[in-house]
């Protein structure tokens, strides 16, 4: 299977094969294997990039919140040419289409050992022992029509956040390009807001916080394991989803 596109931020092309093989999923790049782990995330400046002897591949999220859906932690490798995963439609339903054919492999969910807490000022991300998996995120943003909003997984099926864009904000295009981020955002690929409304039509009720919990669960892939256990996060971001996954590494 190959997939190919361009990557959000660098607007540069790039594709990915998957090759079935024995062993944990890990990146083939540039004629290293790296697993994606929390301990190997050197950036979560407005995506998740791993790096490693100088190298750098970003905007790993989506793919891997593709992975974690699947439950696919082991059987593959992924070939990567070009420095970022293409962000597609923006969402994750690609990705999930394209690893159908590779079975659902790991080892069982792992008890949390105990509870786990990262903050940083109003946000916030845990995780605490529990009988069963559960997910839920709740996002705040000063905007008529995002405000407060939360889902619940479950009831929600963690399939059912994967076709949710990645979203932003008109009024920030000029100053992220500036800072060499989101050349290859547009309105394809991503849900954008104006200062008073929708720029483009979203797929669904609540697209912003399910998308957040959709990056939630590829950040908290880099944990290197499933966990079965409740999982919170409040106006989580990046930097908090992946010190979270650190702590259970």
């Amino acid at each position: 299977m190959t997939i190919s596109g361009i990557g959000l931020h660098t607007g540069e092309p790039a594709t990915l094969r998957f090759h079935p093989a024995e062993g944990p999923v890990r990146f083939w790049l540039r004629g290293v294997e790296v697993r994606p782990l929390a301990s190997a995330v050197v950036d979560t400046s407005r995506c998740t990039v791993l790096g490693w002897g100088g190298h750098r591949l970003m905007t790993v999220e989506h793919l891997l919140a593709a992975l974690y859906i699947r439950g696919i932690w082991e059987g593959l490798v992924i070939e990567v040419s070009g420095p970022e995963v293409p962000i597609l439609d923006g969402s994750a339903q690609e990705w999930l289409a394209a690893l159908q054919d590779f079975p659902a492999l790991g080892p069982a969910p792992l008890p949390l050992p105990g509870a786990f807490r990262v903050e940083q000022g109003r946000s916030s991300a845990m995780a605490q022992p529990s009988p069963s998996f559960s997910l839920l995120v709740t996002i705040l943003f000063p905007h008529p029509k995002i405000g407060y909003q939360q889902v619940a997984c479950p009831p929600v099926g963690l399939p059912e956040l994967a076709k949710a864009r990645t979203f932003g904000f008109l009024h920030e295009v000029e100053a992220l390009r500036a800072q060499g981020l989101i050349r290859g955002a547009s309105l394809e690929n991503a849900l954008v807001f104006s200062q008073q409304g929708y720029v483009n039509v979203p797929r669904m009720l609540g697209e912003p916080v399910y998308h957040k919990a959709l990056d939630f669960l590829g950040d908290l892939y880099l944990a290197g394991r499933p966990y079965q256990g409740r999982f919170v996060a409040h106006r989580g971001s990046h930097r908090l989803h992946v010190e979270l996954a650190r702590l259970l590494e």
